[in-house]
């Protein structure tokens, strides 16, 4: 039985639709972190991975485009209408969405605006099912 109340930790890999400078990416990434904590995500983080480049201020790298989320399998719903919303503010956004529980995974790379409202629905039950099969 699937308890409402378990997190789901969920990976979003920004992919902007057009060539961008690391920064213009890393200011997306940003605003769409700060929006989601805003909507009502549990949390939102920016990916680190590897070491920083020589100089840098921080010992770790960020991933640039990546989102580490926990979201409560009922923010789902207003999560997947909120990156739907989200990819038609520039042509060809695209967004990809994994999560682990346990030893299954799952990985989806859509993109949301060219979903049926089926679709969307069908995607946040795979979600929403991931965590209940623990």
């Amino acid at each position: 039985m699937q308890s409402h109340n378990q997190e789901l930790h969920l990976l979003l890999e920004i992919d902007p639709g057009m060539e961008l400078e690391d920064d213009e990416l890393d200011q997306q990434t940003r605003s769409l972190r700060s929006e989601l904590l805003e909507l009502g995500a549990s949390g939102a983080e920016l990916t680190h991975g590897g070491a920083a480049p020589e100089g840098a201020k921080s010992a770790e790298a960020v991933t640039i485009g990546s989102l580490a989320l926990v979201v409560l399998p009922t923010f789902l719903p207003k999560l997947i209408e909120y990156l739907q919303s989200w990819t038609q503010r520039a042509e060809n956004r695209r967004v990809k969405i994994k999560t682990q529980v346990g030893d299954r995974s799952i990985e989806l790379d859509y993109l949301p605006s060219s979903l049926t409202n089926k679709e969307l629905n069908r995607l946040v039950e795979t979600l929403s099912g991931a965590l209940g099969k623990k």
